[in-house]
């Protein structure tokens, strides 16, 4: 009997294990690779089913309300929308959490060191957005809507590539996309809140003030009570949904209360301390969860050449791979001319072309506003899913293609700068210099 109770030896070397076993779960999914690997692969799950004898099982299950008697607070939600609207909040806190990081202690702290990032997400916004307009006015102007859909760039997907790609490419190139793809998630979360907010109800918005003052009154007194906090927040996420405004939003703003100081030096900040708490949650299920749900787009008995002549189709594409290439890295090379901005002397202008190719990479916030800006399961949002796909398959195609060549240059310049011919543990490089 002794060996059954929580005290025993036996017992407590089962619980050490369970959580080792958690801790190496959670350490892997806040891996880049991993986490953009999860979201790729609920995509693909996704559309395989979308387009298989059994994609009505499919339909019914994004379809399903799992809480019909949720209407008095508008939460009679198919489970399709309780993950874009839910879970999602889980990856917009963590982006709220590393966009307060940024601001406080990260790049975004120096505008010198800021001001090309930045202006390049700017960029990178606005020219996907003028390329859409430009195709679809040329059409007729239908679908004007979705104006917003190509500009956004996706963080995981972005760096997941850039991972396994890179080996050999300078470090500055990765702060440089983590800058620009921080500065573009939060325009987006702007965009989302002032152009696709359908109907504003402000009781229910100012209520959410509540919650919301008493967590960052929790958090700023260093006040980590799970049994307070976790209901202080589903608390201000029903009352900004119920206001209109996605309930998304109420993830940043969460996000942003929380201190990133650390209370004694040489600890890592609250804010820090979330984010690796709640960044596997957020790659391990909250994206991936979404993507299933949101890239599951059947093509049975559709007319594909009608829909890739589609004005919405042709917008979304040439908005992120051409749009997104142009507009960054064309206006990095311009403030960089025109102005006293540089960039980082270890990163050269092929290599930002690359980054500039990879962010039109644009998979979770695109399908989001795509979903908001049509209505999800419209016909005009199965294109856009379609849209956001080819877009972002055909971008992180030509991103993996200029950084791989760009990455072999990198890797023959480190092989010489470390061969030792002669094996004394000098490499030749110094001895050419000394001799």
């Amino acid at each position: 009997m002794a060996d059954r109770t929580p005290s025993s030896p036996r017992q407590r070397l089962l619980v050490r294990r369970s959580w080792a076993e958690a801790r190496f779960l959670a350490d892997v999914l806040r891996t880049e690779t991993v986490g953009g690997g999860l979201l790729l692969l609920g995509a693909v799950i996704a559309l395989v089913w979308a387009n298989s004898p059994w994609r009505t099982v499919y339909a019914a299950l994004g379809d399903w309300v799992p809480w019909p008697g949720g209407a008095p607070l508008h939460l009679d939600l198919s489970l399709a929308a309780w993950t874009a609207d839910g879970l999602l909040a889980i990856f917009f806190f963590v982006v709220g959490l590393e966009l307060k990081r940024e601001f406080v202690a990260g790049d975004l702290r120096d505008p010198r060191r800021a001001a090309l990032p930045v202006v390049a997400a700017l960029g990178g916004m606005l020219l996907p957005a003028l390329c859409y307009l430009a195709v679809t006015l040329a059409a007729g102007g239908a679908g004007l809507r979705g104006w917003a859909v190509p500009t956004a760039t996706d963080i995981a997907f972005a760096l997941a590539v850039l991972a396994v790609v890179s080996s050999h490419l300078p470090q500055g190139l990765r702060a440089f996309l983590l800058t620009l793809a921080v500065v573009d998630d939060l325009f987006a979360i702007v965009i989302i809140a002032v152009f696709y907010t359908a109907a504003l109800h402000p009781l229910p918005l100012l209520g959410a003030l509540a919650p919301i003052a008493v967590f960052a009154l929790l958090v700023r007194r260093r006040r980590t009570w799970w049994w307070a906090l976790i209901p202080l927040a589903v608390l201000a996420w029903v009352l900004v949904h119920a206001s209109g405004v996605h309930a998304t939003v109420a993830g940043v703003l969460l996000g942003f209360t929380v201190p990133v100081r650390p209370a004694r030096r040489g600890e890592p900040g609250l804010a820090e301390r979330l984010e690796h708490r709640w960044r596997p949650v957020s790659a391990g299920l909250a994206v991936p969860v979404f993507a299933f749900f949101a890239a599951g787009v059947s093509l049975v008995d559709v007319d594909l050449a009608g829909v890739f002549t589609d004005p919405v189709v042709l917008g979304v594409v040439a908005g992120l791979v051409l749009g997104k290439t142009v507009g960054v890295f064309g206006s990095t090379v311009l403030l960089a001319r025109f102005t006293r901005a540089e960039v980082d002397e270890d990163i050269t202008w092929a290599d930002l072309f690359g980054l500039a190719l990879l962010a039109g990479i644009g998979f979770t916030v695109s399908l989001l506003i795509g979903e908001l800006a049509f209505g999800a399961g419209s016909p005009e949002d199965d294109r856009v899913k379609v849209a956001v796909l080819v877009g972002s398959l055909v971008s992180a195609g030509l991103a993996a293609t200029v950084l791989v060549r760009r990455n072999r240059v990198y890797r023959r310049i480190s092989e010489r700068e470390n061969r030792d011919s002669d094996g004394d543990g000098v490499p030749d490089v110094y001895q050419e210099e000394s001799g």
